[in-house]
């Protein structure tokens, strides 16, 4: 096992980085990986390549030992949009999500609904944006055969109750876009049906990697309309077009980015090394002290701040006329954070030390002075 401090030293950012819900900067475990096979690939040896191979299947594996789905149960994907767009446009009857969701979610829900007319998106009412089980039970009819919705809320950093929504929608499809929590939150995936998870966040192993994984039920109600020839379970299906196999590999349209896998498997076995509970209480930790600093210079905090309801993200929502102000004074002390919407967002992991909470702090005196 890796202890916490250990996995903190094995990331690069300099000081003053706050914006991991946006994009998490590679580890060095990823940048080695990635140098690694670039060396193996460039040279090309005798033999050098055929490995490759080996990546899915070693993605596969890291994944399942952090989701719970069996490893022949989860499938690559370039990115989250693609895994979502795979089960949206697979789905029959109508699907139940905010239209509040980030929107790679949504639109894979309005272009399934307009190219095949197979489903249809009904619009969940929230309650003030949070999608929580009682929501879904109130607005839950016989015609919702799928219930959609984001682990965690890339607005408000609000985690959604999954297993709760699990106990309220039966045995009905249960879809989760993960990928703003995965590495963070540890929570219950194997209640979902779909998880969809990418790497450019909280895994901080860049863009271009993501996994998708199908329980049974999702196996046998998904149509893989998006099926390329690496889904009909043959190797290289010549001189005839195959039916979808009935596995999760039905959901590939190409071969993969053997080294986008690597990149991922990377990440997924160090998170799995620490453990996700005793990164997420590191996280709590550190989000802990940016909330303390935000009240000790009274600028309000629109977030939740209780640990189950929260990932790594404070939202603060100062008032409008102050809203430069804030924005100039991080930007003037070096501090990266995502502002929109009236809302500034920091988002925080377990290397963000010290350094980075006193450049904070800085931000916040400037801005209080001004």
């Amino acid at each position: 096992m890796t202890t916490v401090e250990e996995f903190a030293e094995g990331f690069l950012e300099e000081p003053g980085y706050l914006d991991f819900a946006r994009v998490g900067p590679l580890s060095a475990a990823v940048v080695a990986e990635v140098q690694g096979i670039n060396e193996v690939f460039s040279r090309a040896r005798f033999g050098s390549l055929a490995p490759l191979r080996n990546e899915d299947e070693r993605m596969r594996e890291a994944a399942s030992s952090l989701t719970g789905f069996p490893a022949d149960q989860i499938v690559f994907q370039p990115n989250v949009g693609s895994g979502l767009m795979h089960a949206m446009f697979g789905l029959n009857g109508a699907v139940l999500l905010s239209g509040g969701e980030f929107p790679s979610l949504t639109f894979a829900a309005a272009r399934a609904a307009e190219a095949l007319h197979a489903m249809q998106p009904v619009w969940l009412e929230t309650d003030h944006g949070r999608v929580t089980p009682g929501t879904v039970r109130d607005q839950l009819s016989s015609s919702i055969t799928a219930v959609a919705v984001s682990l965690v809320d890339s607005r408000s950093g609000y985690v959604a109750d999954i297993d709760g929504i699990r106990q309220v929608i039966g045995d009905r499809l249960l879809v989760v876009d993960a990928v703003q929590g995965f590495g963070v939150v540890d929570a219950p995936y194997e209640v979902a049906d779909v998880v969809v998870v990418g790497a450019e966040k909280w895994l901080r192993a860049g863009w271009g990697s993501a996994f998708m994984t199908l329980s049974d039920r999702a196996m046998d109600n998904l149509t893989p309309v998006w099926s390329g020839h690496t889904g009909a379970g043959v190797l290289d299906p010549f001189d005839e077009v195959l039916p979808p196999a009935h596995a999760a590999s039905a959901f590939t349209v190409a071969r993969a980015d053997s080294v986008a896998q690597a990149r991922m498997s990377a990440a997924l076995e160090d998170v799995a090394s620490v453990g996700v509970d005793v990164i997420e209480a590191t996280v709590a930790d550190r989000v802990d002290r940016i909330i303390d600093l935000a009240d000790e210079y009274a600028i309000p905090v629109a977030s939740a701040r209780e640990t189950p309801e929260r990932a790594g993200i404070v939202v603060l929502e100062p008032p409008h006329e102050r809203l430069t102000l804030l924005t100039a004074a991080l930007f003037n002390h070096g501090v990266t954070v995502t502002t929109r919407g009236g809302t500034v967002r920091l988002s925080a992991h377990v290397s963000c030390g010290d350094e980075t909470l006193e450049m904070l702090q800085g931000a916040f005196t400037s801005y209080a002075t001004a």
